[in-house]
């Protein structure tokens, strides 16, 4: 049984703020939006990510519209100082982007982290002490004043290292760590003690950032503590107020809203909510929100499948396929009334109107959905078990949107005649539907040889590629890394443009023998499609699985134009 907690756990006081503001207010637009997904998500990972990965994350955090990135932790590690002078020295920082790092206020941290910003054009300098009273007693053992002094300190080394560097524009933040639990007093006093040395003016604003470090209260109270700031702050015209929530009790988004409506102009955190602990608040979530508020979020979300790709690979973590309007499942309705509603609410949205589609809160393809996945069926309906019985019956595993995809093909059946369907009908219709080849491309054989190029000695490919084109002999060639990027720059040459987002392979056996399976799911000119094949070895399924995934598009092609 669980313990009675009264006499264990201390219940967050109230915060005394008169006639509060908040509660009245709405948000009207987009915060500064500042990722950290590179700095506190990548010390959350189980295997932190290397440059390469960190510059992908950074390349695709840039397209989608973040000017603030919190690249690195640079005195913490050689990986992180050199991913900042390689953004700086390769000129990889966008003109409107402005990088930020962090430090500890330690004299030699400061130095080495300033070092690593030498030549930039523009930066943020995140300072950062905890303040609150347990770690003031158990962490430190020091007092307020001795606190205070600490980034009282760090503040005036930063400004003197700063200032002899002017061929950079220089910004700084300053992080009272753990302000959730800290007195609201002393909070004032330490982040007005270290405006006044930094000389912040409204033309040149010091960022105050105030971290829910570890979420300690209902977002109510959060929501107060900022508003409390917010009046009481004796630089707030120069201030950028920033919030910093975590997820400890599972309302960070709900903190960060409240928070923006106290006062906020910054909110710092992670796509997805990666992060210590349970996490940062999501910034998806969170921009997503104000989007289906009638508010552009100032992120470009338009394409969130390839975004959430990105992080996933990088991250090595899983998107949760429930995660808010993001995860495979949220558009899907197993429910036959939330299935009948849908419907019909797709069938009556004026595309001038606004958006009421019933258990929708977003339309899916705003975000680079489609509605082929809203509608579907479960394995209680009697014919969604189709995924079961393939794996169970043939070793055949559906990737999650394959299997969205192809439920709907066999509730077309199911509906038509009215029966129950056995694994080898589902079988049957699975190789008529993905297997068996369209009358575009049919491959004959392939050579493929490996090589190695100088002067970095990389693998190189080497491919002829034997096909029938409506009948038609024909060899397409061509040479690139690995087997997807030859396939690509062999189909581009014919004008196929592709686009590789995932890809699975796995043995299966197919008496007397075992095949490989391959499934890609691929943009084909622009259209994502799925490409299936099995054959004797994994070069010759990727093959065929491309050339598959090309027919199904040509095909679909051609029935539009047709219809």
């Amino acid at each position: 049984m669980l313990a009675q907690p009264s006499n264990k756990y201390r219940p967050f006081p109230p915060i005394d703020l008169p006639a509060r503001q908040w509660p009245e207010r709405v948000i009207c637009a987009a915060p500064i939006w500042m990722s950290t997904d590179l700095r506190d998500g990548n010390q959350a990972l189980t295997e932190p990510m290397n440059s390469a990965t960190k510059l992908r994350f950074f390349e695709m955090l840039t397209r989608i519209g973040l000017k603030e990135i919190e690249v690195a932790f640079p005195a913490a590690s050689d990986t992180d100082f050199d991913f900042v002078r390689q953004l700086i020295t390769e000129q990889r920082i966008p003109d409107d982007v402005t990088i930020e790092v962090l430090t500890q206020a330690r004299p030699e941290l400061i130095h080495r982290t300033i070092a690593s910003l030498k030549g930039a054009r523009r930066a943020i300098v995140h300072l950062y002490n905890p303040i609150a009273p347990a770690f003031r007693r158990i962490v430190f053992a020091k007092s307020r004043e001795e606190i205070k002094q600490i980034a009282i300190a760090g503040t005036q080394l930063i400004k003197t290292l700063t200032d002899a560097q002017p061929e950079t524009e220089w910004i700084f933040e300053y992080s009272p760590e753990t302000f959730s639990m800290a007195e609201l007093d002393f909070s004032k006093e330490i982040c007005n003690a270290v405006s006044e040395i930094w000389q912040a003016t409204p033309e040149r604003k010091i960022i105050i950032n105030l971290p829910g470090t570890v979420e300690s209260s209902t977002p109510n109270i959060y929501a107060d503590q900022i508003e409390w700031m917010h009046r009481h702050l004796t630089y707030r015209s120069a201030t950028v107020l920033s919030v910093h929530p975590h997820n400890d009790r599972g309302t960070a988004v709900a903190a960060a809203e409240l928070a923006i409506m106290a006062g906020a102009d910054r909110v710092e955190g992670c796509l997805f909510g990666n992060g210590e602990r349970t996490g940062n608040v999501d910034l998806v979530t969170l921009a997503l929100n104000l989007y289906t508020q009638g508010i552009h979020p100032q992120l470009d979300f338009s394409d969130i499948d390839s975004v959430r790709q990105c992080v996933e690979e990088c991250n090595q973590l899983p998107v949760h396929p429930r995660h808010p309007y993001v995860g495979d499942l949220v558009h899907t309705a197993f429910s036959g009334s939330h299935q009948d509603a849908i419907k019909k609410g797709l069938a009556q949205q004026d595309p001038q109107g606004f958006w009421e589609v019933p258990y929708l809160p977003i339309d899916p393809q705003d975000i680079g959905r489609n509605y082929d996945a809203v509608i579907r069926v479960n394995s209680q309906s009697g014919k969604g078990g189709m995924a079961f019985l393939l794996e169970h019956e043939y070793g055949i595993r559906l990737p999650r949107r394959l299997q969205i995809e192809f439920s709907q093909v066999i509730q077309r059946v199911a509906d038509s005649s009215g029966k129950e369907m056995q694994a080898s009908e589902i079988f049957h219709i699975f190789s008529q539907e993905y297997l068996t080849p369209f009358p575009h491309y049919a491959y004959q054989a392939h050579q493929l040889l490996e090589h190695r190029a100088p002067p970095s000695d990389s693998a190189q490919l080497s491919l002829q590629l034997e096909l029938l084109f409506h009948g038609q002999s024909q060899v397409i060639r061509a040479t690139g890394r690995g087997i997807h990027e030859t396939l690509h720059r062999a189909f581009q040459s014919q004008g196929i443009e592709l686009q590789i987002f995932s890809h699975s392979e796995e043995k299966i056996r197919q008496n007397p023998e075992s095949k490989v399976l391959c499934i890609l799911e691929i943009r084909v000119n622009g259209a994502r499609e799925f490409g299936v094949a099995m054959a004797d070895t994994s070069e010759a399924a990727s093959i065929q699985a491309t050339i598959n995934a090309i027919n199904r598009q040509q095909h679909q092609r051609l029935e539009e134009t047709i219809l």
